[in-house]
């Protein structure tokens, strides 16, 4: 996370609520050889205490999940270069802003008993943002196809021990100087640069009622 206290200001409900909209992350621990990494959705409950997701049974961390392992759950949002001529203020440099939440805890392997249950989390968590489309249920797919599929994954839980989030919106600039980057950096380098700029126009995460909706 950026040091920059300018940056840290969103609460642990904002983070929580920006990681819960976004759904999707790169989970990390550290392996006997070194690193371990996943590309994951996954699902906080209500209460904001733990992440649910699955992993391929022949994903390496899950071997390593003899026992609970502290794992980093790193989820990231809008981001784009700014480029130091759009504030119009003399002696500036390049810079990238950018939105990312990171999740800590103790991750641990659920019984496999549990597996419908995360699933039918996950699914109806992304199902329901397709609406008005009927929601995809698992009780449409033929029962040996897909005990066969449940097969090769396995639950997996993160308990939510620590919440920090980095929201590098331009708070550091006068307001003339970050409204100039903010309407620029559409037209710029990087993913999600209009919903980047729309951030960076209010200079603060949103209210908490906006990130979970």
């Amino acid at each position: 996370m950026h040091p920059n206290p300018a940056f840290r200001t969103a609460t642990q409900q904002q983070n929580l609520g920006f990681a819960r909209a976004r759904g999707f992350g790169q989970l990390g621990v550290n392996g006997g050889f070194g690193p371990l990494a996943a590309h994951v959705p996954f699902v906080i409950d209500a209460a904001g205490e733990a992440a649910y997701l699955h992993l391929v049974r022949s994903n390496p961390i899950v071997a390593a999940l003899d026992q609970p392992l502290p794992a980093l759950l790193a989820v990231t949002g809008p981001d784009g270069y700014i480029s130091p001529d759009w504030y119009g203020l003399a002696d500036q440099v390049p810079t990238w802003n950018y939105v990312a939440v990171h999740l800590r805890g103790p991750l641990e392997r659920l019984p496999d008993a549990r597996l419908p249950e995360v699933l039918a989390m996950t699914t109806a968590l992304f199902e329901r943002q397709l609406a008005p489309k009927a929601p995809w249920r698992m009780e449409k797919m033929d029962a040996q196809v897909r005990d066969r599929m449940m097969r090769a994954i396995v639950p997996v839980r993160l308990v939510i021990e620590a919440v920090d989030g980095t929201w590098k919106l331009g708070q550091n600039k006068p307001e003339a100087a970050r409204l100039a980057a903010a309407a620029a950096v559409a037209g710029g380098v990087g993913q999600e640069r209009a919903a980047l700029g729309a951030l960076m126009q209010d200079g603060a995460p949103p209210m908490q009622d906006d990130v979970d909706s």
